[in-house]
């Protein structure tokens, strides 16, 4: 969708974010660690009368992290000392390599989408993925606001801060924490459902419609359905 459309308001941002935000809240409360949150695993669509619909996919990372089930840690979809993810949004400890990774990776990640979104732009650029890696264990990052020349309130600003410090004691301590926070911004309440189904209807005029089969993710029309949220 950035790629298509461009960086999207920080109203747009954040109501794509609240809606990220529940879905791993929900992953999270079932000791699940999703593990690659990223723009390509993050489906913006129409969902009925409902647009900008957001669904989290691809739990082929996942870890369950939960110490206080019977299920062993051992049972998670990859191995603990592999490393896993995206390199544009893997958090330092990931990227070290730490065994403790839990939760707190996936607020890493979801910060760096956030700032995909409001910018059009990776939190760190570099040419290989080692060089990426590095940036990300030892570089602050430059504030969304400073990359872009959309107005991104400051109050945004810290949030996704907050969310990419290097220091997972420092950042929100999971998505339920950090959805909080994103449903404290006011900067998003002004992007409503009239709001969203103006944008299709100017963007993706074919998608406000009736809706028919092809307009489904089974049909003909999954290539405007699919604007992944980056």
């Amino acid at each position: 969708m950035v790629r298509e459309f461009g960086p999207v308001p920080a109203n747009r941002a954040i109501h794509l974010l609240r809606q990220v935000g529940h879905s791993l809240a929900d992953a999270h409360a079932r000791g699940l660690v999703h593990r690659d949150i990223k723009p390509a695993n993050i489906y913006v669509c129409r969902m009925g009368l409902e647009y900008d619909f957001v669904k989290v996919l691809d739990f082929g990372l996942v870890k369950f992290n939960d110490k206080s089930a019977p299920v062993p840690q051992e049972t998670m979809l990859t191995a603990s000392n592999t490393t896993t993810g995206t390199p544009a949004f893997m958090a330092p400890e990931v990227i070290l390599g730490q065994t403790d990774v839990d939760r707190r990776a996936d607020v890493y990640a979801l910060g760096c989408v956030a700032y995909y979104l409001l910018t059009g732009q990776f939190v760190f650029e570099a040419d290989t993925p080692m060089k990426m890696f590095l940036q990300h264990v030892q570089e602050r990052p430059v504030p969304p606001s400073q990359r872009t020349e959309l107005p991104i309130p400051r109050e945004i600003d810290e949030l996704v801060l907050a969310c990419l410090e290097k220091d997972p004691a420092k950042r929100p301590q999971s998505a339920e924490q950090l959805l909080r926070l994103v449903r404290q911004c006011r900067s998003g309440q002004s992007w409503d459902h009239d709001t969203a189904r103006s944008w299709w209807q100017t963007n993706l005029p074919e998608l406000t419609g009736a809706l028919s089969l092809a307009d489904t993710p089974f049909g003909s029309g999954a290539r405007a359905l699919a604007a992944a949220g980056a």
